[in-house]
């Protein structure tokens, strides 16, 4: 447990976080990286650039400084962060590395109001949630390690199958090169993928979305080619350059993203390649022939983008239950099913079971903000409306 003086001196630091904003993680990111190069190979350098993980990592330090004297606040982010750093294999030597170049970094930005004294209050402080999460991702590892079909680290994996799930999206089938079983995973959780790009300076590291029930044999990632702004370097070589026959590396699966129960009325909302845990989560469902009422609700550009279309089809035939809806960006033929433009839930509120319902949201962050924004104002309860984003985690 922190002192009240630590805890104090924390807090105290919160309007010069805020004030500082990304600026004090662009500076510890290129301290880090300038000590320790070989940390490259971990983190995602796309992310880097892009500015995504310097905004992740201050939020998630503003948030903690704010919150440090009501922890249970932070339950669920060290939940999320937890089975994020296990997709990429982060140690406890890790966090040291990383604790003291952040303490560093605070003291050389802003020495007069980052004393010894506060330095020391943060140091302790960053200790208790490094090793909380330690803790927790010790358990993770050890749930993958012992399950049946479990490892640790990355595994060798060979690619199956490829196939074209829509024009940007390819599925990946990877059965593991030893031959063995592979651990279990809930519907909705995702693989770290490990893979050396020829043209890449580093080993990079993805997380991509499994997309078909647990069969423990094998695993199905289904991969959008990111093409805007610019090329996407992971997906753009498993597209292009990994043919079937090829091998990459997985570390387990994880995510705290999941389907809940297959129990109650369940109502999946995507947009894009959003529908990959979807897809899993409809397997899954199909799989266990429950009496569940299913809506399935999926907005992307148009047909050509629309991946698992056939499939969905003949779910729809194993789920005499499920309803499903799509919205095309482009004009297209409206149907009985289909609309055009953005996703509207109002349309849909008289048949939705907004008070009984769990919704679960995956797709580009602005499109989860417009759907979730639109559950809430129909009366939807927040705590049953779940959601997943891609890369660097960011609230709605």
């Amino acid at each position: 447990m922190l002192s009240a003086k630590t805890i104090s001196l924390v807090k105290s630091t919160v309007p010069l976080l805020e004030n500082a904003g990304v600026a004090v993680t662009n500076y510890f990111y290129n301290r880090m990286f300038t000590a320790k190069p070989e940390l490259k190979n971990i983190f995602n350098m796309s992310n880097q650039l892009n500015g995504k993980q310097q905004f992740a990592l201050f939020s998630a330090v503003a948030s903690y400084a704010k919150h440090i004297d009501n922890p249970s606040v932070l339950g669920a982010v060290v939940e999320r962060v937890a089975n994020k750093h296990t997709s990429f294999f982060i140690l406890p030597e890790h966090y040291d590395i990383v604790g003291h170049h952040l303490i560093c970094t605070l003291k050389e930005l802003a020495p007069e109001q980052f004393t010894d004294e506060v330095a020391t209050a943060w140091t302790e402080a960053y200790q208790l949630l490094a090793n909380i999460l330690i803790g927790r991702e010790k358990q993770l590892y050890q749930h993958s390690a012992q399950a049946t079909g479990g490892w640790t680290g990355a595994r060798r994996f060979v690619v199956a199958a490829k196939t074209e799930e829509s024009e940007l999206v390819t599925s990946f089938t990877l059965v593991p090169e030893d031959g063995g079983a592979v651990v279990s995973y809930q519907s909705g959780q995702y693989l770290g993928v490990k893979v050396k790009p020829p043209h890449a300076g580093y080993v990079e590291i993805r997380q991509y979305s499994l997309s078909d029930k647990p069969n423990g044999k094998s695993y199905r990632i289904s991969v959008k080619r990111e093409d805007l702004p610019q090329p996407g370097l992971v997906s753009n070589y498993l597209h292009q350059q990994v043919k079937v026959g090829d091998v990459i590396e997985a570390m387990p699966p994880a995510g705290d993203f999941y389907l809940k129960s297959v129990y109650v009325p369940t109502v999946l909302i995507s947009a894009g390649v959003g529908l990959t845990p979807m897809m899993s989560m409809l397997e899954t469902l199909a799989a266990r022939a429950e009496p569940t009422p299913i809506w399935y609700l999926h907005a992307c550009e148009n047909p050509q983008q629309h991946s698992f279309k056939a499939r969905l089809a003949q779910l729809k035939q194993q789920l005499p239950l499920l309803r499903s809806y799509t919205w095309y960006n482009q004009t297209q033929p409206p149907k009985s099913n289909q609309f055009n433009g953005l996703m509207q839930l109002a349309s849909l509120a008289d048949e939705l079971p907004l008070q009984t319902g769990q919704f679960y949201i995956c797709g580009p962050t602005g499109f989860m903000k417009f759907a979730k924004d639109q559950l809430l104002a129909l009366g939807v309860a927040p705590e049953c409306v779940h959601y997943e984003v891609f890369g660097p985690h960011s609230d709605l």
